[in-house]
Parts: C-alpha cells; structure tokens; sequence
C-alpha cells in the first residue's frame, strides 16, 4: 500500500533534523533517513503498529523508531502518516 508524508509529518521531520543536527549534521540524517525508512514495513504490514492509546481507533496506529512515534492513519487505499513526535511527548486527544 503507498504510504503518504503528510505535511504536519514532514515538518516534524524537518523539526528532528534541525534538533539534532545542531550537535551532529550526520547523525541527524541518520535519525531521519531511520524513521523515513519505516515507510516500507508500514505499506506491506500496515497492522504491524500498535493502535495508538490515546485515540483506540483501530486505523490510527503507531511504530517505533529511535525514541520517535510515527503516527500513521489506515484508510481504504493508501496510508497517511499523521505524525512523528518524541516518545515524551503527548499528543492531542483528538484526532
């Protein structure tokens, strides 16, 4: 199934790599091309995340990378990722 950056994910990644690469420019694209990486296991297992716990939708589900979670909406025909936040982060309640 074709997985889908939206926006909002890839601003977050832009976020993470400015973050990090202020101490290392290398290790930043490594974190980056890392979590850019899962889009792969999303599209052919996209089951393979846990539901996310703060929304209990099963079409809203979640992988880990590093310390990030890549939020990822199921639809019908593609998938969107939502979101990649640090693992301390909260999230909004509402999808």
């Amino acid at each position: 199934m074709k997985v889908y950056w939206t926006d909002t994910a890839q601003r977050h990644l832009d976020a993470i790599y400015g973050y990090i690469a202020r101490d290392s420019p290398v290790y930043a694209k490594r974190v980056v091309d890392r979590l850019t990486g899962r889009s792969e296991q999303i599209g052919e297992f996209p089951l393979s995340g846990r539901i996310v716990p703060e929304y209990q939708m099963n079409q809203i589900r979640e992988v880990i990378e590093c310390s990030y979670r890549i939020i990822y909406y199921i639809k019908a025909d593609q998938i969107d990722v939502l979101a990649v936040i640090h693992g301390a982060q909260e999230i909004p309640i509402s999808p």
